[in-house]
Order: structure tokens, then sequence, then C-alpha cells
């Protein structure tokens, strides 16, 4: 720990020992009422609600498939419903849920999969990244790392696993994965 932190630290507890000291008396005399009950204390225990114009896509049997491996991958890594949904909306931004391979001039450089993760950044091979639960647990893995990443916006959560040139792209998909992730999350 440096040492310019570390007097600061000190200094911050001095003060809050001060004050429990001189407030302490006071506050031993202090009346205290009869019939006290406990503060409500605001719990946030819902998702935040989706960010502007909401999209939203029929979707065939494999885009239903790659939702739901999706869904296992995120179970499977031990992480809540919120992180499903950032996923899919990502996917649903990236591929529409389809698992994509190289399209040659239409593709964006080598993004591959239904994450549009690239070979040469790291993400894996063409291989892995084709593979859904491969794919989705490297996005997971990328997505733990963003400090706050459970109580921000979806799609500031998104873009900065994705660092996308439509960075608020992923937003419009938010009711849609919400509504996929509580379709399948128990199933």
């Amino acid at each position: 720990m440096n040492t310019i932190f570390r007097k600061s630290m000190l200094s911050v507890a001095g003060l809050a020992f001060a004050g429990g000291v001189f407030a302490g008396p006071i506050a031993a005399h202090a009346a205290t009422p009869v019939d006290a009950k406990p503060a409500a204390v605001a719990v946030q225990t819902a998702a935040p609600k989706p960010q502007g114009d909401q999209s939203h896509i029929t979707l065939n049997d494999e885009q239903r498939t790659n939702a739901k491996a999706i869904i296992a991958a995120t179970k499977k890594a031990g992480l809540p419903e919120r992180a499903a949904v950032i996923s899919i909306a990502t996917s649903l931004q990236e591929s529409k849920l389809e698992n994509l391979g190289h399209l040659g001039d239409a593709n964006d450089h080598d993004s591959l999969g239904l994450f549009q993760q690239r070979p040469t950044s790291g993400w894996g091979t063409p291989e892995q990244i084709t593979n859904p639960e491969y794919s989705t647990t490297a996005f997971l893995k990328g997505l733990k790392q963003v400090d706050g990443w459970q109580d921000m916006p979806l799609t500031d959560a998104a873009q900065t696993v994705q660092v996308s040139a439509y960075p608020d792209a992923y937003a419009q998909w938010e009711q849609q994965a919400t509504d996929l992730v509580a379709q399948h999350w128990n199933s």
C-alpha cells in the first residue's frame, strides 16, 4: 500500500474515532424512542428498465437454440439472469442470434459466431468462437471484468466488452433478451 494512501486512510480513521469519542457521550444521553421501528431500506431487486426504442425479431429454431445455449453457459458460469440478458442482447445485435461463419466481404474483419468475436483479437480460434458455449463463456469472462456491470445500463456493459463502432445499439434488444431469459431460465 503506498504511503500517501495509508496516511490518508489513517487520518480518516482518526477522524472517525475522534468523532465517535465526542459524539458518544452525547448520544448516550439522548432519549431513545420507545416505539422505534427499523427504517425501510430500498433494495434494487429488478433489472433496470430498457433504454430507448426496442427492437424485436421473430426467432427461428436455430436462434431459439442459441438463446438457450447462452442461458445454459451463463448458468454453468454461476452468473445471474442479468448476465444472460446482457449476453443475449449482445448476440441479438451482433448476429441476430445466428452462429455466423466467415461472410467474405460482408464480414466485419474476421468476426465470427454469435458475438462476432475475432480470432485476431484474442477471442479464440474460429472453431472455438463458433461454439456457442465457448463464445458465451468468453463474452462472460470479459463481462465479469467490467466493474459494476450488474448495475450499469445494458448497452454500457455490452459495449465495454465488445468495443463496437455502434456503442448504443445493444440497448434496443434489452426487452426481447429479458423476455427470452424469463421464458427459458428455469426450463
